[in-house]
């Protein structure tokens, strides 16, 4: 679906937000974006979908340049920013003059969507408070039914009830021809949502997994406060104890507990990145 090579951009030549980037986002999955406030989300966005321009390297989309803007490739994507403008008509008036752009969006789904997230059809966008015009979006997002969805920071402005129904939308809409990335810098908003992890992180990606094949990988757990263990490669204090990150033995299976494991990603210690790159190298048996 999404082939990036090498990919480096910058606003400016001289300070680049992104440094030799390789990614590959495949059909049927949905993958949760993470990174640090300024680590780049949504400047890496922009570039899937073309609204922003790489100074070297490639990104394509179904083997095209996302930054030609193809119809054809626009017809087939929905991006929905983090800073939403809406225009001044009802959410039926935005299906209407909207959807058509659109080959396969579902107006009747677009419906059902705002009555699940309690966003009235009839009345102005205009009107509606900031969480209320996002439900809109990601009902329209949603309807559109295109094989690659970008959503960035969508639960941005969104009360606890509605986070956890765009998490049943969303796991609901995907199918195995869709590929959805969600961008957040709440980790937790994506908790039994996502089943591929990114982490941006210092302006490359470095974390594209599936949470299967981590939970195979490494374990996550507790531990006595102060005690130590020369198989722990992350720790972190809580009111528990500690948190702490392990390799899998294969004897157990744990959750993994993305919070913890992007903490270990982006902080000085470095054990859990060197840890997974090793295995990723390991032969197959």
């Amino acid at each position: 679906m999404v082939r990036i090579r090498n990919l480096h951009f910058g606003y400016s030549r001289r300070v680049l937000q992104l440094e030799n980037l390789n990614l590959d986002l495949v059909r049927g999955r949905i993958y949760g974006l993470l990174g640090k406030n300024g680590a780049g989300k949504s400047t890496l966005l922009k570039n899937l979908v073309g609204l922003a321009f790489p100074l070297a390297g490639t990104c394509e989309v179904d083997g095209h340049a996302a930054a030609l803007r193809r119809p054809d490739t626009l017809q087939d994507l929905f991006f929905l920013p983090e800073d939403v403008r809406v225009p001044a008509v009802t959410a039926t008036q935005l299906a209407r003059s909207t959807g058509g752009f659109y080959p396969r969006f579902d107006e009747a789904a677009f419906h059902g969507y705002l009555r699940e997230l309690d966003v009235p059809s009839l009345t102005k966008l205009t009107t509606l408070s900031f969480g209320q015009q996002k439900k809109v979006l990601i009902a329209f997002a949603l309807a559109t039914n295109t094989s690659l969805l970008v959503l960035d920071e969508p639960t941005n402005g969104l009360d606890i009830p509605s986070k956890v129904q765009f998490r049943k939308l969303v796991a609901r809409a995907l199918g195995e021809e869709r590929c959805v990335v969600i961008s957040t810098h709440q980790v937790r908003d994506l908790d039994n949502l996502i089943d591929t992890v990114l982490v941006l992180h210092e302006r490359r990606i470095v974390l594209n997994e599936s949470l299967d094949d981590l939970a195979e990988i490494i374990s996550f757990g507790t531990a006595p406060a102060g005690s130590a263990s020369p198989d722990v490669l992350y720790a972190e204090p809580s009111v528990r104890g500690q948190q702490v990150i392990r390799p899998s033995d294969g004897s157990t299976y744990s959750k993994v507990d993305l919070e913890l494991l992007f903490n270990a990603l982006t902080g000085p210690d470095t054990a859990v990145a060197t840890y997974l790159a090793q295995r990723q190298h390991e032969p197959v048996l």
